[in-house]
């Protein structure tokens, strides 16, 4: 369609050009004088051209129009030109007037030129979708069993094949990778800038492209069932699915195309009645009828809906409700799963409290090089959160577990443990110090480091704070909306995350079949609810909210209680997506306003109200300023394109 409105416009640009040039008007203007061969007859011919080619898809598109039964753009730019090309034939052929056809001529050039940039303006929305369909590659690096390598088509690949993925290269399919280790991007799937590292065990993405290593990868999802495949259908069912704010629109569209035929009518009538010539009458009908196009307000909502749903597939957003999302503009209370959405869902070190001569780094020194041993989820967190702190560990000897208590084991010649409060019970040591108080407050888990005679420090473990998780809480109170949490987890727990966070409100202990009580419940505070959860254990209260974020999907993006899926497991992009949406309503009022505007004032200058004053619009100045209109909106839903989410 874009070629075809490219050289419909050149060439009946070309051919317009000898029109406007013999027209008495412009000539006058000008003060020249240039008469064609053959004239009237040769603009008529050329007229004719420029009519039947350049104005063939208006010509069409009112018959299109008029069988759906919903006269629009085309059916006024279709009305307008045939009255213009029939009276000047007419006139050619003996009535008595005035021909139209430079008006003519014009109107249909600068319409196919408003309707060229348009189609661009819609292929440009939709680029990012097209670049996720360019992302996967046609062939991939087969491994045979005997370790040697055939290329095959993608499409040809099943679950448990197993595919070399060279540097530089796209990886092929979603699958674990089962040898090497790389650095893999994955911007253009989920919105994270920085290169991912993958080894062994790790998860790869479809479309993803490899970085400096080499990987064999285990193919398990192929075709449809590809991630990129899912995404490219949940953009493709956004961006067709109706919106609200496009139904209004289409409404208004209609009724300003009754308005314009209406209108028009009028304004012959009227200036017949004044005593004013036929072709001055029927040239302010033909601009009445070009200038009330409703085309940039069918553009003003479809264009933005475009952009954004193609743009927050770019940035990891998926949306799968249009309605949700555009409620998302009305959020004003935010609810958080806390498991695996606010926190990481693993114990991790929050406090290291010296009881005696040891510091902070030697007790946490001396529990992770016992701990390293262990496959205990306290052992891991400890062992994580020394590696993390770059902290070196010490060999060990006769380690031995401590069944239901902890571990034990010498180090340099020392005896150390790592056990239980209940262990220093029965061993009849003293541990005495607010912050342990504190810790069991806040329903941390707290172990101690001991030797035979004394407690030398304690470690308290808790379930991990995402760092991301304060930038969120802070940016979405900053914008006006409170912040909850809702956890089976206990209160002492809540109470402490609640703390560390500044949330506003918490609910604990809360069984899964009861979250989407306390979401009722905070609606019925009169509260716009977005849920966050993992779309696993929290869909019922997803489904209650009146936007559910499904967060941390990663590779598997068919959430079905989510409206909205959010591909990184970072709360930030919560707020991103909330931005998004109230970004995308301001786009489409100020569209709206644009294109409701600049009807209201167009079509009183072109029906001829400040005619005495001077100031008279052409059929061609009315296409003119209709196709401006359509330019405005459609570059001002392409500014969407400078949206930012929060980057890490």
């Amino acid at each position: 369609m874009v070629a075809d409105f490219r050289r419909r416009f050149w060439v009946s640009l070309v051919l317009t050009v000898p029109i406007i040039l013999t027209a008495s008007i412009v000539q006058r203007f000008f003060g020249f004088t240039l008469t064609l061969p053959g004239d009237p007859w040769t603009r008529w011919i050329l007229s004719s051209i420029v009519f039947f080619y350049g104005g063939w898809p208006f010509l069409k598109g009112v018959v299109e129009e008029l069988g759906r039964r919903q006269p629009g753009m085309m059916t006024l730019i279709a009305l307008a030109i045939t009255v213009a090309y029939v009276y000047s034939t007419a006139v050619v052929f003996g009535l008595p007037g005035k021909v139209f056809f430079w008006e003519l001529a014009s109107l249909i050039v600068v319409m196919l030129l408003g309707h060229w940039i348009e189609m661009r303006s819609v292929l440009g929305a939709s680029r990012a979708l097209e670049e996720l369909v360019k992302l996967l590659p046609a062939e991939a690096h087969l491994v045979l069993p005997d370790g040697s390598e055939r290329d095959v088509p993608v499409a040809e690949l099943k679950p448990g094949d197993r595919v070399r993925v060279r540097p530089g290269e796209k990886i092929p399919v979603d699958g674990v990778v089962v040898e090497g280790a790389s650095s893999v991007n994955e911007a253009m799937l989920t919105g994270e800038s920085r290169p991912v590292e993958k080894g062994p065990g790790d998860q790869v993405i479809g479309g993803a492209v490899n970085g400096e290593g080499s990987l064999i990868v285990e193919v398990q999802r192929t075709g449809r069932d590809t991630y990129l495949s899912q995404v490219i259908d949940l953009v493709k069912q956004a961006q067709e699915a109706r919106s609200r704010t496009q139904d209004l629109a289409n409404r208004a569209a209609f009724w300003l195309t009754l308005i314009a035929v209406g209108g028009g009518l009028l304004t012959l009538f009227t200036w017949l009645a004044l005593g004013k010539e036929f072709s001055f009458a029927l040239e302010r009908m033909v601009t009445v009828m070009v200038i009330a196009c409703p085309h940039a307000l069918g553009l003003a909502v479809p264009l933005v809906v475009a952009v954004s749903t193609a743009l927050s597939a770019q940035n990891g957003l998926l949306i799968r409700d249009r309605t949700a999302f555009e409620r998302g503009k009305d959020v004003s209370a935010v609810i958080f799963d806390k498991t695996g959405t606010l926190t990481e869902g693993r114990f991790g070190v929050t406090d290291i409290i010296p009881l005696d001569t040891l510091s902070e780094e030697e007790v946490l020194r001396v529990a992770a090089s016992l701990e390293q041993a262990s496959e205990h989820p306290i052992a891991r967190g400890i062992v994580e959160t020394a590696q993390a702190r770059g902290v070196r560990f010490e060999p060990v000897d006769a380690f031995r577990a401590i069944p239901g208590k902890g571990v034990t084991g010498r180090l340099n010649g020392t005896e150390y443990a790592v056990v239980s409060p209940g262990y220093i019970q029965e061993k009849g040591l003293r541990a005495e110090d607010p912050r342990l108080d504190a810790a069991a407050a806040e329903g941390k888990t707290v172990v101690y480091l001991v030797t035979s005679d004394r407690v030398l420090g304690a470690l308290a473990l808790a379930d991990i704070i995402r760092p991301e998780s304060r930038e969120a809480v802070q940016r979405l109170r900053s914008m006006g909306i409170e912040v909850m949490m809702l956890t089976g987890d206990s209160r002492q727990v809540a109470a402490w995350v609640a703390r560390e966070l500044g949330l506003s409100d918490f609910f604990a202990e809360v069984l899964p079949h009861e979250k989407a009580a306390k979401v009722q419940e905070v609606q019925g505070r009169g509260h716009v609810v977005a849920m966050v959860g993992d779309g696993v254990n929290d869909a019922p209260a997803l489904v209650q909210a009146d936007v559910g974020i499904a967060i941390g999907a990663g590779t598997d993006v068919a959430v079905e209680a989510a409206d909205i899926v959010l591909v990184r497991n970072d709360p930030r992009d919560v707020v991103a997506i909330i931005r998004l949406a109230q970004a995308t309503y301001r786009k489409m009022q100020e569209n709206l306003f644009w294109a409701t505007g600049y009807n209201a004032v167009a079509l009183p200058l072109a029906a001829g109200v400040l005619y005495r004053a001077g100031i008279l619009l052409s059929p061609a100045v009315g296409a003119l300023l209709m196709s401006l209109s359509t330019v405005i909106v459609a570059a001002n839903a392409q500014r969407l394109w400078n949206f930012r989410r929060v980057e890490a």
